[in-house]
C-alpha cells in the first residue's frame, strides 16, 4: 500500500507548481469558506493576540493564513519528485550564521516557531549548511503516511530524530558535532512541567527541553525565522541568539525565545500556524514556581 500511495503522489507532484496552486486555491475556499476547518480556533487565537484590530481585519489575516497552510501542504507533495536544486533555488538564507558557527567547532540549536513552510525549510538547510542537520518529528500514527513523511523529510542529508524518545535519539551525537531544529512554541505536554510567561499578554507554558539542552551542554542558540517575500519562495532568516547559554539564569533563554516569536509574528501573522491550540492550558497559582516572565 505504501508504494502505491507513494506513486500516485509521485505522480501528481510531477505536475509543475503553478497548476498544483490552482489545487490550493480551490482547496482554500473548500477549507476555509465552506467547510470552516478549525476556524473558531483560528479567529479566536486572533482575537487574543490582536484585539486592538477589527473584526474584518482578522478575517482577512484568517484567510492569508488558510491560503498559506494549503499552500505548505501542496507544496510538502511538491517535495516527493522536486530535486534538491528545486527546492534550494526557491529556499534562500543568511546560512553563513551557521556556517561560521561551524567553524567553531561546536554545535548549535536552531528554535523557531511553526511558521510556513518548515518543511522547505528544512531540505533546504540540510544542503546549505556544513552541520549534520538533526530534524525533531513527531510520528504519525498512520504508518503509510509516517513513512512517506520520515522519507521526505530525510531526503536531503537530515538525520530525523523522534520526538517521543529524544533522550534516547540524541545519545550517538553526544560527541559529535551537529546542528539541531526545534519548533519550541509547541503546547507542552505537561503544564506541571513547563515554563510559563506572559506570551502575547496571556500566561502560557513553553517546552523547558530546548533551554535546558542548550543550558546543559552550553550549545550555542540561533533563533530562526520563516519569510515569503511571494508564493513559491522563501527566506530563512538566521539571528544568532546566545553563544554561552551555560552562563544565562533559568529561564532567560526562553523568555527572549518568546519575546522574538511576538515579534516575528507581529510582522507576519499570516505565516504563523493559527490552527494550533497554543492557550488551550490554563494558569494555576500552583505554577507560580514555575513563572519565568517579568
Amino acid at each position: 500500500m505504501y508504494y502505491i500511495v507513494y506513486g500516485l503522489l509521485y505522480l501528481v507532484s510531477l505536475l509543475p507548481l503553478r497548476v498544483l496552486y490552482v489545487l490550493s486555491d480551490a482547496f482554500h475556499v473548500l477549507v476555509y469558506r465552506i467547510l470552516g476547518y478549525r476556524r473558531k480556533v483560528v479567529l479566536g487565537n486572533l482575537e487574543l493576540v490582536f484585539p486592538e484590530k477589527t473584526l474584518a481585519e482578522r478575517k482577512k489575516i484568517a484567510s492569508r493564513f488558510y491560503r498559506n497552510f494549503i499552500d505548505s501542504i501542496i507544496e510538502s507533495l511538491k517535495m516527493v519528485s522536486a530535486s534538491d536544486a528545486y527546492i534550494q533555488k526557491r529556499v534562500s538564507g543568511n546560512w553563513e550564521v551557521l556556517n561560521d558557527l561551524y567553524k567553531t567547532g561546536r554545535s548549535c540549536q536552531i528554535h523557531l516557531g511553526h511558521t510556513f513552510n518548515w518543511e522547505w525549510a528544512n531540505l533546504a538547510g540540510a544542503k546549505e549548511m556544513h552541520y549534520t542537520f538533526l530534524g525533531v518529528y513527531m510520528p504519525i500514527k498512520n504508518k503509510i503516511f509516517d513513512r512517506l513523511f520520515r522519507k521526505l523529510r530525510s531526503k536531503s542529508g537530515s538525520v530525523l530524530l523522534p520526538a517521543t524518545d529524544m533522550r534516547k535519539a540524541m545519545i550517538p551525537w553526544r560527541n559529535r558535532q551537529y546542528c539541531i531544529g526545534l519548533v519550541a512554541d509547541q503546547a507542552p505536554a505537561n503544564p506541571e512541567k513547563s515554563f510559563w510567561l506572559n506570551f502575547f499578554g496571556k500566561p502560557t507554558p513553553f517546552v523547558t527541553g530546548p533551554e535546558t539542552g542548550a543550558r546543559a551542554g552550553n550549545i550555542p542558540v540561533v533563533f530562526a525565522n520563516i519569510e515569503k517575500p511571494r508564493r513559491g519562495y522563501y527566506k530563512v532568516d538566521f539571528t544568532l541568539a546566545e553563544m554561552e547559554p551555560g552562563a544565562l539564569d533559568r529561564g532567560e533563554l526562553t523568555l527572549r525565545y518568546a519575546r522574538y516569536l511576538e515579534k516575528v509574528i507581529r510582522q507576519q501573522p499570516d505565516m504563523w500556524l493559527w490552527s494550533h491550540r497554543r492557550w488551550k492550558r490554563a494558569w494555576k497559582e500552583e505554577y507560580i514556581s514555575l513563572w519565568i516572565g517579568e
